[in-house]
């Protein structure tokens, strides 16, 4: 049973090591246009698109009600014992140091538990790191379907004793997007709040 979750673990870093050399490539040969570079005519990698789910507080929402606002967005799940957390307080220090020049930032985090993450077990975990962040929940073919639009790898992992106590295998990236909803760039994991920052003050400073 080791085994196999270590197999599951180590399939699960792999995928995510060659989406963030693609998402981060054509991301790179995207600002080049965009800065006036040699024309690729690559377009930005395709993440993101329509969704409807449920916020933490119960109310139904979609997409298009976070239009305008940069987001941040981070899928995982409440009973993640290590990097969610870790994860999302970055996005918590992040939003802190911007203070009121984040008022354009949204961030939010989609369960790719749904089972377990229902609102008021979200409501409690957001609590926890910064009142701005949103948690996101729905059915299970509801997540599957803003988890493809994301190009996000999850998996429950198989084998546990208590069909209860499960975990999630899950990719690890946090996607920033633009106030029209277009992907603008991916954060890995271990990035500092300061580089959020740093990114998100550069692509606003270029009126995106």
């Amino acid at each position: 049973m080791k085994r196999e979750r270590m197999i599951r673990m180590a399939l699960a870093a792999l995928v995510g090591l060659i989406m963030a050399a693609v998402i981060a490539w054509m991301t790179v040969r995207h600002d080049q246009r965009q800065a006036g570079g040699v024309a690729t005519g690559v377009a930005p990698a395709s993440i993101g698109g329509p969704f409807t789910l449920m916020a933490h507080d119960g109310r139904t929402v979609s997409d298009t009600d976070f239009q305008g606002k940069y987001r941040l967005v981070f899928f995982g799940y409440t009973f993640c014992p290590d990097i969610c957390p870790t994860e999302l307080q970055t996005i918590a220090q992040a939003m802190d140091q911007m203070g009121d020049s984040g008022a354009d930032v949204q961030p939010l985090f989609i369960t790719i538990d749904p089972a377990r993450d229902t609102p008021p077990v979200l409501a409690e975990y957001v609590a926890l790191f910064h009142p701005s962040i949103i948690g996101l929940t729905g059915t299970a073919d509801q997540i599957a379907a803003v988890a493809k639009e994301y190009r996000v790898y999850y998996a429950r992992s198989q084998g546990e004793p208590d069909p209860t106590q499960y975990l999630m295998d899950h990719s690890t990236f946090s996607y920033l997007m633009a106030p029209d909803g277009s992907f603008v760039t991916v954060f890995a994991k271990d990035t500092t709040p300061e580089q959020m920052v740093e990114a998100i003050a550069a692509h606003r400073a270029r009126g995106r």
